[in-house]
């Protein structure tokens, strides 16, 4: 089954284009939005998995039709 549905269990996981390659982190997740740092640091991904990262300004709003799935680790995204 296909999810496409952002929640808050999201915050952390990788993002990666249709081919797999990683663009990016979901640093924060606010009414069933994400935000993505593309490229984050390593200090950045520990954060963020401890739930200490918040959105900033370098972070990106993730719309959820540009989404094709989620699964345990990471967002895929559409073409």
């Amino acid at each position: 089954m296909v999810r496409t549905k952002i929640s808050d269990d999201d915050k952390g996981k990788r993002v990666v284009n249709s081919s797999g390659q990683k663009i990016g982190m979901i640093t924060e997740v606010k009414n069933g939005n994400a935000y993505v740092d593309a490229d984050p640091g390593i200090a950045d991904s520990i954060r963020s998995k401890l739930g200490w990262g918040d959105a900033d300004a370098d972070d990106y709003r993730l719309e959820s039709r540009r989404i094709a799935d989620i699964n345990d680790d990471e967002v895929r995204l559409k073409d």
